[in-house]
């Protein structure tokens, strides 16, 4: 069936806004996050909808997890939905980076502690249930799991999240050559909002945003270059919002613009509170000196460093709704559908589960979580509540 517009923009940002105060545990599990309420629960889209939307976001450059929400605004509330999308999943955490990178020596000591990391365990049994949901609808034969399971044993071995997209195209062409026989439900994917000509326009303006940010003079820090700064990083990363970070960093404090423990003080606070990893910008922004209002700047680098993501997405939409009507589409969409379940299934152990379960207490209460997400079918807030609940509790008798 194809994809309903019938929400308004209020109703998006809602929804979105509780996403952006509670996605802890970066880009894998923010699309963990994102299928358990768009899927699972209000059956926004089906899982072919949702992973041809992943698989779109995971081909091309910029933040995936805030790309495919932004995709799930426009395609539930047209241009308004995807604006709100944005603003709603990004404000909390771009506030919360400048509050949090002021004041995180508060955050040394007393309750702030087993919170985040009750989040971050939150963050893994959600990530879990996500794979586990995922895998038993696009895996459901020997083939599309052998695809799977290589794709993950590979990212696993490889250690390196960069090769997300090489992965991804070797599952299409193992689905070209095993999956020929595969039923599709291709016909069923379209964006209404995107056309011929938005696409056009989007790819246009990205590109002569890319060569302006290329060779804008990077000499002294102004909103213009700032603004080309930020761009630059985000038309250049791959693999995931942790690659941004070198590129910021190039950008910021190789050139002098602040110290490296200015740096290094945002990028520790964007560990420890929800919402894509890209809101850094914020923090970096208000940091930098430029005889105008932090604020002000902050914006500016925001912008810059989600457009040209954004851009790209609305570029690359159409182009996709027509490969998918080639011969042999639906075999190719059910080799990236299984490799994008390995992609999620490697995340879930590194990084997700190695940087938050380091004994068998934090084990158990992820245990605890995904059971009740699995066998109760009660929404992500629960899991939240019990691994906090759960972190306090292991915290306060010293286990």
């Amino acid at each position: 069936m194809p994809f309903s517009q019938n929400d308004s923009t209020a109703s998006v940002f809602t929804v979105f806004l509780r996403l952006g105060l509670r996605s802890f545990g970066g880009p894998i599990a923010h699309i963990g996050y994102l299928y358990d309420e768009f899927v699972a629960r209000r059956r926004w889209l089906t899982d072919e909808q949702f992973t041809q939307s992943l698989a779109i976001c995971q081909m091309l450059p910029g933040p995936a997890s805030s790309q495919l929400g932004f995709l799930i605004g426009l395609l539930r509330a047209g241009w308004g939905g995807a604006l709100a999308a944005f603003v709603g999943f990004t404000g909390p955490s771009a506030i919360l980076l400048i509050l949090l990178a002021r004041y995180a020596p508060v955050l040394d000591d007393g309750l702030g502690i087993p919170v985040i990391h009750g989040l971050k365990l939150a963050a893994v049994a959600v990530v879990a249930h996500g794979v586990l949901r995922m895998g038993q609808k696009l895996t459901p034969d020997v083939t599309r799991l052998i695809i799977a399971l290589g794709s993950m044993i590979t990212l696993l071995l490889a250690g390196s999240a960069s090769l997300q997209v090489l992965v991804i195209a070797i599952g299409a062409l193992a689905g070209m050559v095993w999956c020929r026989d595969t039923p599709s439900a291709l016909s069923s994917w379209s964006v209404p909002a995107i056309g011929a000509r938005s696409a056009v326009v989007a790819a246009l303006i990205f590109c002569v945003g890319l060569l302006a940010a290329l060779f804008w003079p990077a000499s002294t820090p102004t909103l213009s270059s700032v603004a080309a700064a930020f761009y630059r990083a985000g038309a250049l990363v791959f693999g995931g919002g942790h690659v941004v970070l070198p590129l910021l960093e190039q950008s910021l404090v190789e050139t002098g613009w602040m110290s490296v423990d200015t740096f290094l003080l945002g990028y520790g606070a964007a560990q420890a509170i929800p919402g894509p990893l890209f809101s850094l910008a914020g923090y970096l922004g208000a940091a930098l000196s430029l005889g105008v209002p932090a604020p002000l700047v902050a914006l500016v680098a925001i912008l810059a460093v989600f457009a040209p993501g954004f851009l790209l997405l609305v570029a690359a939409v159409p182009v996709w709704s027509r490969v998918r009507a080639l011969p042999r589409a639906g075999a190719v969409l059910a080799g990236v559908n299984a490799a994008v379940v390995g992609v999620l299934a490697a995340a879930l152990y590194n990084p997700v589960l190695t940087s938050a379960v380091f004994g068998a207490p934090d084990l158990l209460i992820v245990i605890a979580a995904f059971s009740l997400l699995t066998f109760t079918q009660r929404s992500s807030l629960w899991a939240v509540v019990c691994c906090v609940v759960g972190a306090i509790l292991v915290r306060a008798l010293g286990a």
